[in-house]
């Protein structure tokens, strides 16, 4: 399986949330992880926030983002590009699209462009239905 790993569903693993353990599978089984740098900006300071309002300890917050930089590494990351700003410009279906969920989508067009049979990894619903309208498979199902 090839994933565009959008930050709804890389959030719900990282914080322990009862859907990152399907999230965390999809991860492991997948053969090609791609994320935007969107993605990682997201967790992290998603990661602070949750330190920040002591939803999270400083050593669970420090234990989560070693988890993200680890899973990462493996990961080809997307900047966001003239291309994926440009197509970020434009209407989706299901609009209002927000700003960085269009950027998220944009992504998504690219690499799909550039990958073949490419699924993405979210648990946003906005996302998701953008996502399917657009031809795109979602995951998990």
């Amino acid at each position: 399986m090839r994933l565009y790993a959008e930050s709804s569903a890389v959030l719900a693993w990282l914080l322990g949330e009862t859907t990152g353990r399907v999230v965390h599978e999809a991860l492991d089984r997948a053969q090609f992880v791609v994320a935007s740098d969107l993605t990682l900006v997201e967790c992290d300071r998603a990661l602070i926030r949750a330190e920040t309002v002591d939803a999270l300890t400083e050593a669970q917050a420090t234990d989560r983002r070693a988890r993200l930089r680890t899973a990462s590494s493996y990961w080809h990351l997307l900047h966001v590009d003239d291309d994926v700003v440009s197509r970020a410009r434009r209407r989706f279906p299901g609009q209002p699209i927000r700003t960085l969920d269009a950027l998220h989508l944009a992504s998504a067009l690219v690499v799909a462009a550039a990958v073949e049979d490419l699924a993405v990894l979210s648990l946003d619903h906005r996302i998701r239905t953008a996502s399917s309208e657009l031809g795109l498979r979602v995951v998990p199902a």
